[in-house]
């Protein structure tokens, strides 16, 4: 079961009596409200302590000597940069799994914090008073008394980080394992991480606070030069496509989308590798375009299939013990002939002549999980991967750099199942929450509305943040796909819908022509209600200039607490 917002930020109220009219009559009321500042971190202040890991179970505590902190030849340095505190790592003689920094503030117990998610969220981002085991990875930000302050590393860090905040400190965790042991850095220094943080004004909204310090943390994001919306088929045939419903779809699309606007695109989703239905995709791909659309194809490249030189794959051990996933093969990219096979997947993908690419499932294949069961951890130990020299980290850029790489400086690249912060700068969409569904409302609700409004800051300041498609299916009431549609349309991420056969009538139509031309703008949204609700209700849009505020009632008849 998905967690969910564990309170709400507290109300003072002031009680005027009729007792005390005369006295509070006398006194100015700006002395009455005045509230205590929020503590703020400064990390570039020297922590309180740093310890280094060899397993979690062999803990090494350092000892400072000015911007250097040792346990024998194991050093870890800290230096203050034009941009943040650089945290690197020497350890010629010890497989360092973790690094964790502690520096000591006093905070209020009435404090919320919120935190971002590995790969894709769950629904289970928000707000939530301290809970000091919670982990929060990649960056985090502490809210009292409309005050905001945010703590995290730049994105393409060299380690998985992750923040606690707790009412005696803060904690960073960098992880610098290779698989699940530690890596082999030899004589090599690891620059771990760079540290930001931004004191929030008092005042400012969150969402203000939160895109400030998403921006801080990616100094040059990779943004598409149109807006991202078209069509992709995967809610309506869940992968039974064909080679006719997609050039509908791209039909479809072409004749709703503006004009005067950019071309939309069409994206063949996973189905497409059946040869019987697909004999030719380079074909496929001009058809696309024949029909005023823009081809975009689904890969998975990392995934191998039976027959697979077994020296070039992944070891089992890394699903732990789900042992059903044991035929999930996956190359190892530190392999550079498994390496070259996955990205000659994308290079064949551009070959055909796709004007975007969607990659998935990445990260469930070189970690073993998915987002929602990693917890603190992204990946089980004992197992490495076969180059033991790099981290985790490392590794997942080098592949995120070499489909950069095959897919050329012309190709709109979308992240599925991605680490957004290791994507940031590299493509120019990703997928930010789990699969919504055009088969059950209550997983478009939970999965898609929570994503897009708690990972909106991250919108044009990492990537183009993409919450999912809206499906727009027979199984789907009506009016719940029509706000979903709407809120999706205003906010200025992409805009792909899956238009299933025979549910689009003359008010679907209106309904997509009318969002794709405000997509078109390039919107921009706010949750107003994310400190009451996982599923923020209230929305503030900006377009053209102007302000616009709307209501939508995601679950009238209640949310399921069930699995979906």
């Amino acid at each position: 079961m998905k967690k969910t917002s564990l309170a709400l930020l507290s109300r003072r109220d002031l009680i005027l009596g009729a007792t005390a009219s005369a006295s509070l009559a006398a006194t100015p009321l700006r002395a009455q409200s005045v509230k205590p500042s929020l503590p703020f971190a400064d990390l570039r202040e020297t922590p309180a302590q740093i310890t280094a890991f060899a397993g979690l179970d062999n803990a090494r505590p350092l000892t400072r000597s000015g911007s250097e902190w040792r346990a024998g030849d194991l050093v870890v340095t800290l230096d203050n940069s034009r941009t943040g505190t650089v945290v690197s790592l020497a350890a010629p003689s010890v497989a360092v799994t973790h690094l964790r920094l502690r520096w000591s503030l006093r905070y209020p117990e009435d404090i919320v914090v919120l935190g971002d998610a590995w790969e894709r969220s769950y629904g289970d981002l928000g707000w939530r008073n301290v809970v000091a085991e919670r982990p929060l990875p990649w960056y985090c930000a502490v809210h009292q008394n409309g005050t905001t302050h945010c703590y995290g590393v730049e994105t393409g860090a060299a380690s998985l980080g992750m923040w606690q905040v707790d009412t005696a400190g803060i904690t960073l965790w960098l992880d610098v394992r290779n698989g699940g042991e530690g890596v082999l850095l030899g004589s090599r220094v690891l620059k771990a991480a760079t540290l930001v943080a931004r004191r929030g004004d008092r005042g400012e909204s969150i969402h203000s606070a939160l895109s400030a310090f998403c921006r801080t943390m990616c100094p040059s994001p990779r943004l598409p030069k149109t807006t991202v919306y078209g069509s992709n088929d995967w809610y309506y045939a869940y992968g039974k496509n064909t080679a006719e419903g997609i050039l509908r779809d791209a039909e479809l699309v072409a004749a709703l989308a503006p004009s005067n606007g950019p071309k939309p695109f069409a994206i063949v989703d996973d189905g497409w590798q059946n040869q019987q239905t697909f004999p030719d995709m380079a074909a496929l791909t001009a058809q696309i375009r024949s029909k005023g659309a823009r081809p975009g194809l689904w890969i998975r490249p990392l995934q191998a299939h039976a027959g697979t030189d077994p020296k070039l794959l992944l070891p089992d051990v890394r699903f732990g013990r789900r042992r059903e996933r044991f035929n999930d093969l996956a190359y190892d990219p530190t392999i550079p002939e498994a390496r070259e096979a996955a990205l000659n997947t994308m290079r064949e993908a551009v070959r055909w002549g796709n004007d975007l690419v969607k990659h998935d499932f990445s990260t469930y294949e070189l970690f073993g999980g998915w987002g929602s069961e990693m917890g603190a951890s992204m990946t089980t130990g004992g197992w490495h991967f076969n180059d033991r020299s790099l981290t985790n980290a490392e590794i997942v850029l080098n592949l995120y750099r070499g489909l950069r790489e095959a897919a050329g400086e012309q190709t709109v690249v979308i992240g599925c199942n991605t680490i957004g912060h290791l994507a940031a700068g590299l493509f120019e969409a990703n997928r930010t929450g789990d699969d919504v569904s055009g088969r059950a409302w209550e997983r478009t609700r939970r999965m898609g509305v929570n994503t897009l409004a708690f990972r909106l800051p991250q919108n044009r300041a990492l990537f183009i943040v993409d919450a999912d498609c809206v499906p727009l299916t027979k199984a789907i009431a009506w009016e719940k796909t029509r706000i979903w549609l709407d809120v999706v349309a205003r906010s200025g991420t992409t805009l792909i819908v899956s238009p299933e056969p025979g549910a689009i009538g003359a008010e679907q139509k209106a309904a997509l022509r009318e969002a794709f031309a405000i997509a078109a703008t390039t919107p921009a949204a706010t949750a107003d209600d994310m400190l009451q609700s996982n599923a923020p209700e209230r929305w503030t849009f900006q377009q053209n200039g102007g302000i616009k505020k709307a209501n939508y009632s995601w679950d009238e008849d209640g949310a399921s607490p069930f699995s979906i």
